[in-house]
C-alpha cells in the first residue's frame, strides 16, 4: 500500500524481488503463451531495467535497436540479450550486454534487484535486473546495434492514463499487448510488459 510521503525510490525498493530471490520460469506470462509456442525449455536471456536518480524523481533508461538490424529492427528496448556460458548468473549477462551495446561500465551500475521472470514469443525466458545508474553516465553506441538511447520519466508510466491496450493477430490467435508513446518513441511488446510488471508490483 503507497503512503503519501513514499519517494519513487523507495516504492520501487519495496517493490522488487531482491538480490536472493533470483526468478526462474517459467515466466509470470507463461499460460498466456500456451499454445503460441513450442513448448520446451526457453533460452535463457537478461536485461537491465536502469534506473536514474534526478532531483528526487526517477527516470527510466532503454535503448532503440538499429533499423537495419534482422530481428526487432527499430524497436524499443532494455538493454540486454542471451545469456552465454561464460556469464556468472543473468546479472552479469545483463552488465556485459549494457557495456557491448551502449558502452556503459559496470561500475556506474548497481543491481539491486530482480523482476519477474517473463517468456518472450522468440523462446526466450528473461530475467529483469533492476539497477541504479549513476546520473552522469555516458554512452557509446554500437551502432551495429543500438541507434539512440533515451530515458522516460518513471512517473509517466505511472499514470495509467498513458498506458495502451492493443489487439494483435500471431499465428492465428489474438494477443493482447501493451504499448505507451512518449516523446515520439513507441515503448511496446515485450519490453512494455516486463514494464507494466514493476508497475503492478509498485502498486500492490
Amino acid at each position: 500500500m503507497t503512503t503519501g510521503n513514499e519517494s519513487e525510490r523507495d516504492r520501487v525498493l519495496r517493490s522488487v524481488r531482491s538480490l536472493r530471490d533470483v526468478p526462474s520460469a517459467p515466466g509470470w506470462n507463461h499460460e498466456e503463451l500456451a499454445g503460441l509456442i513450442e513448448d520446451g525449455p526457453r533460452r535463457p536471456a537478461a536485461v537491465l531495467v536502469a534506473l536514474i536518480e534526478r532531483g528526487g524523481a526517477l527516470s527510466v533508461l532503454f535503448t532503440r535497436r538499429n533499423d537495419d538490424m534482422t530481428q526487432h529492427a527499430g524497436q524499443v528496448s532494455f538493454p540486454g540479450g542471451g545469456v552465454d556460458p561464460g556469464d556468472a548468473d543473468a546479472i552479469a549477462a545483463a552488465l556485459r550486454e549494457t557495456y557491448e551495446e551502449i558502452g556503459i561500465d559496470s561500475a556506474l551500475v548497481e543491481p539491486f534487484g530482480y523482476l519477474d521472470a517473463f517468456e518472450t514469443i522468440s523462446n526466450y525466458c528473461v530475467i529483469p535486473v533492476v539497477a541504479w545508474l549513476a546520473a552522469d553516465y555516458k554512452v557509446t553506441l554500437n551502432p551495429r546495434e543500438v541507434a539512440e538511447v533515451f530515458e522516460v520519466p518513471l512517473a509517466f508510466f505511472l499514470d495509467a492514463s498513458n498506458r495502451h491496450t492493443l489487439r494483435m493477430n500471431f499465428r492465428g490467435k489474438q494477443r493482447e499487448i501493451y504499448e505507451y508513446q512518449h516523446g515520439g518513441q513507441r515503448i511496446w511488446g515485450a519490453t512494455a510488459a516486463m514494464l507494466l510488471n514493476l508497475l503492478k508490483r509498485m502498486e500492490r
